[in-house]
């Protein structure tokens, strides 16, 4: 199906292109348009101005500081995440994820704040980026504001992002030898995932090592990424061993009630959204230094 008339416009500054934004009540951001674009052409939303900030070097970088931080560009793509060599030392797990998005063709034109953005309970990052604590990096026709990546994710394709914003980058707070663990259950290897986890543990530096802190979020099994409070709260100052980490694990699903669907039933989903909390908090113990 063909894409409905519309307007398109490609500005050549980040401050074109919120003048732009802020031109129409129906404009709309487009990146890599690896979503945006489908969704057009099945009809399932309408906009009145694309804005294209696909080529803004404003929004284009992968920034690392020395003391392991780092600041993501929102237009930058999959395969730039997954090419980084400063990424890879910084937070692996970002470009790791990249490499294993669907195929070449998307990983060369989606964008890591698309994804973001578009907020799909089944995206990727969103629940990445909460366990590792990342801020959202906002601009707006009245300056900059910067949002905790939980806070920025407010349910079924919704985000904090108000009238006239975009998102300009994302910053990774330095993993000062955290460890962290990505788990996903899939159809196929280029399927949308059933349940999926992501936890980010650090451990104290005394013998036998215990669980210092750790963030545990849960995607998939609801309209914005689920931080499992209790299997993070049961962690803190326990054991690192893998008796304790499944105790804790099998408090995740407390109050989860995902949908159920062709794929999977919701119960299915609360289940393996168990077992992928306690395989990625076994891999993010195992990766911490």
């Amino acid at each position: 199906m063909l894409l409905a008339a519309t307007e398109y416009v490609r500005p050549a500054s980040l401050e074109e292109a919120l003048a732009a934004l802020g031109s129409r009540a129906g404009a709309r951001v487009l990146a890599g348009g690896q979503t945006l674009i489908n969704v057009l052409k099945h009809r399932a939303a309408s906009v009145e101005l694309l804005v294209d900030v696909s080529r803004l070097t404003e929004l284009r970088f992968i920034e690392v500081a020395p003391d392991g931080s780092a600041r993501i560009g929102a237009a930058t793509t999959y395969a730039e995440l997954e090419r980084s060599t400063q990424l890879r030392a910084a937070a692996p797990v970002i470009g790791e994820v990249a490499a294993g998005t669907v195929d070449r063709q998307v990983r060369a034109r989606g964008t890591i704040g698309g994804n973001a953005c578009f907020a799909d309970p089944a995206s990727n990052y969103p629940p990445l980026l909460v366990a590792l604590g990342a801020s959202m990096e906002i601009a707006g026709p009245d300056g900059g504001r910067s949002v905790p990546a939980g806070e920025f994710f407010l349910g079924l394709y919704r985000t904090a992002l108000g009238p006239g914003e975009l998102l300009r980058a994302i910053a990774l707070p330095p993993l000062d030898g955290a460890g962290v663990g990505y788990r996903s259950l899939q159809l196929a290897a280029d399927s949308w995932a059933l349940a999926r986890a992501v936890a980010w543990v650090r451990l104290g530096a005394a013998k036998p090592r215990t669980i210092e802190a750790a963030r545990v979020v849960l995607g998939c099994v609801a309209g914005a990424p689920v931080r499992a409070t209790a299997t993070e709260w049961l962690l803190a100052g326990g054991p690192a061993d893998a008796d304790a980490v499944s105790a804790a694990a099998a408090a995740a699903g407390e109050g989860l009630d995902p949908p159920s669907d062709v794929h999977a039933s919701g119960s299915y989903r609360r289940e393996m959204a168990i077992v992928m909390a306690k395989r990625a908090l076994l891999d993010a113990i195992g990766g911490a230094a």
